[in-house]
């Protein structure tokens, strides 16, 4: 029998059958269970207008199941050659990489920034040289915000395509340029959750209205397009989001902004707890403060970072070493890729821990981590900062 994780690393926070009633009456009332139906169309409208208040050029939302086939499509909507370049970070989830290669595309792993822990231009311009890459998937990671508007200008200078991974970022990751798609996760585990599905939000209708068909097979749905109506005109896959998932994410959005708060609270004490405790043995992610944070991840040095796993793993302290394996030290069949120089990826790596957090956390479980943290840092020298 297995023993119950004393604090979890996550737990979800999904709408109560209370709050999702009225979306499903709805669902009962329209009969139209995916395909684009009614809610969805109005949760992409509800969307749109959220980020228009955040941009000063129209918005366009494009629902699709996941956020990873939401990459997939943008990535592949760019119509590269075959086995293009596309820059990626090392440090960052797998869809990321899984993404890119199922485009029909080969990743080149570049590095990230010290502070930041992010790809910016600067790195991804060197990458480019470097290998003749065609384009770059950028990484909001960690929930931690892209520079939008600098990617833009990277993308006119340079003529690579940018497309932003911003799983884990909404509400704190804006739309600024209207040249870079943003996709989104909707997973249970986001702070706008609907169990599962993703959202693809750019500035240019083309990208959208291309990224909606390749969600539905690649099927021509529109009769002034110059080819028959039914017909594919591209290879696309099954993307679209159920009417039951938009359903989850209606709920989840109205109670968004009471969510995010709490996850700010908690998040500041939280932080403030292991600052006061362990000063300059950790290092923290640089960047604005998140909208509604669901990670909490810190740098120690390597030797405290195994030491408070030993520590976690005593007292029933979920933890995990999140994104580790670094992209290009996974398996030799996830292929092909290349791989740039990645000194600041694996140094920050080597010291990377998340730690337990949710909206569920309570202050005696946050006392029980900090004494955890504060233990495994004793007589061991303070993180090395990277410059």
């Amino acid at each position: 029998m297995s023993v119950r994780t004393a604090i979890p690393l996550l737990t979800p926070l999904l709408p109560d059958r209370d709050s999702l009633a009225p979306y499903l009456d709805q669902l009962d009332r329209n009969r139209h269970y995916s395909n684009f139906g009614p809610l969805n169309t109005a949760l992409e409208q509800r969307l749109s207008g959220l980020f228009e208040a955040h941009s000063n050029h129209p918005i366009h939302v494009t629902t699709t199941s996941s956020a990873t086939l939401g990459l997939e499509l943008v990535l592949s909507s760019l119509d590269l050659p075959p086995g293009s370049k596309v820059i990626v970070p090392a440090l960052t989830f797998v869809a990321s990489l899984t993404t890119i290669i199922r485009a029909g595309y080969i990743p080149v792993i570049a590095d990230i920034d010290p502070d930041s822990w992010l790809l910016t231009p600067a790195i991804a311009a060197e990458a480019a040289t470097q290998s003749g890459a065609k384009a770059v998937l950028a990484v909001a990671a960690f929930g931690q915000p892209q520079d939008t508007l600098g990617w833009s200008e990277f993308q006119r200078q340079s003529g690579l395509n940018v497309v932003i991974d911003a799983a884990g970022a909404f509400g704190s990751q804006w739309v600024e340029a209207p040249d870079i798609p943003v996709v989104y996760s909707m997973h249970a585990t986001k702070s706008l959750a609907a169990g599962e599905g993703g959202m693809v939000v750019s500035g240019n209708a083309t990208v959208n209205n291309t990224v909606r068909q390749l969600s539905n097979f690649g099927i021509n749905l529109d009769a002034n397009a110059g080819f028959p109506v039914g017909h594919l005109s591209f290879v696309g896959s099954n993307a679209k989001l159920s009417e039951y998932h938009a359903a989850v994410a209606h709920a989840s959005l109205d109670q968004w902004d009471a969510q995010a708060r709490l996850r700010q609270r908690i998040y500041h004490d939280y932080r403030e707890a292991l600052v006061q405790a362990c000063g300059a043995d950790l290092q923290w992610q640089a960047g604005i403060q998140l909208a509604a944070p669901t990670i909490f991840c810190v740098r120690m040095a390597t030797d405290a970072r195994d030491r408070l796993e030993k520590i976690c793993q005593q007292r029933q302290i979920a933890t995990r070493r999140w994104y580790q394996p670094l992209l290009h030290q996974h398996a030799a069949k996830v292929a092909p890729i290349i791989k740039q120089p990645t000194p600041i990826a694996e140094a920050v790596a080597n010291g990377l821990i998340g730690l337990p957090f949710s909206t569920f956390i309570s202050r005696q479980d946050i006392t029980d981590v900090v004494e955890a943290v504060s233990l495994a840092t004793v007589n061991i020298a303070p993180i090395n900062q990277l410059k």
